[in-house]
């Protein structure tokens, strides 16, 4: 097995920021210590001023495999990941054909095994008509079941409530939800589209995917998870009043009620449409610096249990579109990481409120197995980071395959030098060791 000694780096973990050495064999870490230089290794390396993070999961991402490859496929978008400090990955199932049966589930699994940089997990998908394919799901090999409660492709809006009822009393394991209240949209796109036309401006997208709209939906998911007991994780909240259906005051391990922010609502704010458009159009939409500040404060006080991106990569002619036309999501993988250390130095938040959010968390919460610790006997997903290392995102740097980011012309004061994946040094100072690929995640019931 190849060996792999890590010196003088800073480790935060746990809550503690220390400086240790990592022993890595194959792809586990099997020694921490405070000198480990006596050590034999295949490859040394010196970490010295840097920040060895456990490596980031992602627990909400659209790499657009299969159907949808013009915007980005599982291998470019791993990539562009792993160089962004991501390490594992959970991709959701509005692709095209949209997974929702098990045959569809597992081809995108053997998709990963070929060609993922990172290690990788899939939803299944639900619909209006799918629970007895739903209720096959493997909850050791898959990491949940998604519920779009909301407006997506194809057959995956989920708005008839006698199946609503039987997928949050029968599904046995983690449910997570998109949710923003359909009808509402529909009456506030009509008000608008009566106003404008098709040209309404960008700045209106969260006036129509209105705060009203996330609450609704959201209170009606967590009244359903209350009545059946069910496990649910609601993703990318978007408004001040949405944190307040959660609780703070138990473990996360024993939280059954759990949320997601993402990177654009905890950095943009509406002021920012005039400049940006549609290239922070997502879906839920940003709103207000109130709401984003509320959402940011959620996250530090534990209401809010993880940082996540919901990386949903367009071309560039697609987004240039009018506001009807114009697809909401955009990508971030490459940037999340970076963009959290941005907050970190701006005072917004800690390093170990960031290791917790983007690593810890999502490991306790899907019950992922040894990963997201820098300990010995896990798993060797692990992230070297300068925290004093300006760089600038510019077309030439950008390795989405869609080309653009939000981000563009950006600076962040740090930069990702090394991403470790099961082991496998797979990223190194701006080059990639495509090699080895990653792993499928494994759960344990709970």
């Amino acid at each position: 097995m190849k060996t792999t000694l890590i010196l003088n780096a800073t480790i935060v973990n746990r809550g503690k920021i220390v400086e240790q050495d990592v022993y890595i064999k194959g792809p586990w870490i099997e020694q921490i210590g405070s000198d480990l230089s006596g050590r034999q290794a295949d490859q040394v390396i010196d970490a010295q001023g840097k920040y060895l993070l456990p490596g980031v999961i992602d627990d909400q991402v659209h790499f657009r495999e299969p159907g949808l490859t013009h915007k980005g496929d599982i291998y470019s978008e791993s990539r562009a990941a792993v160089a962004g400090g991501i390490t594992s990955f959970m991709e959701m199932p509005n692709t095209q054909p949209q997974t929702l049966t098990q045959e569809l589930l597992e081809e995108k699994y053997a998709i990963a095994a070929k060609d993922s940089l990172a290690n990788y997990s899939f939803y299944m998908g639900a619909s209006n008509d799918n629970l007895e394919e739903v209720l096959k799901t493997d909850k050791e090999n898959v990491c949940a079941i998604k519920v779009f409660m909301g407006s997506s492709t194809g057959n995956m809006l989920v708005d008839d409530t006698e199946t609503l009822e039987k997928l949050f009393s029968k599904a046995g394991m983690l449910i997570a939800t998109h949710c923003e209240d359909e009808g509402t949209i529909r009456r506030n796109a009509e008000e608008f589209r009566a106003r404008f036309g098709e040209e309404v401006p960008m700045e209106y997208h969260p006036k129509i995917r209105s705060a009203e709209a996330c609450y609704l939906s959201s209170s009606r998911a967590v009244e359903l998870a209350k009545k059946h007991g069910t496990r649910l994780h609601i993703l990318h909240i978007s408004t001040a009043r949405e944190t307040e259906l959660f609780r703070n005051d138990i473990p996360l391990k024993d939280k059954k009620i759990t949320a997601e922010a993402c990177i654009h609502h905890l950095w943009f704010e509406e002021s920012q449409y005039t400049e940006k458009g549609s290239f922070i159009k997502w879906n839920p939409a940003v709103k207000s610096a109130e709401d984003r500040a509320a959402i940011r404060q959620a996250v530090k006080d534990g209401r809010i249990d993880v940082m996540a991106t919901d990386h949903a990569p367009h071309t560039l002619q697609e987004k240039q579109n009018t506001y009807f036309k114009a697809p909401s999501g955009g990508p971030l993988v490459q940037h999340s990481l970076v963009a959290a250390l941005e907050l970190h130095k701006q005072g917004v938040f800690s390093l170990d409120e960031l290791v917790e959010k983007m690593c810890h968390n999502p490991a306790i919460l899907f019950n992922i197995r040894k990963r997201g610790y820098i300990e010995e006997g896990f798993y060797a997903d692990l992230v070297l980071v300068d925290l004093n290392r300006p760089w600038t995102v510019s077309r030439q740097n950008i390795l989405y395959k869609c080309g653009w980011s939000p981000f563009e012309g950006q600076s962040f004061q740090s930069y990702v030098t090394h991403t470790f994946v099961s082991g496998h040094l797979a990223w190194a100072e701006g080059a990639f060791r495509e090699e080895k690929k990653g792993e499928r995640l494994q759960f344990d019931p709970r």
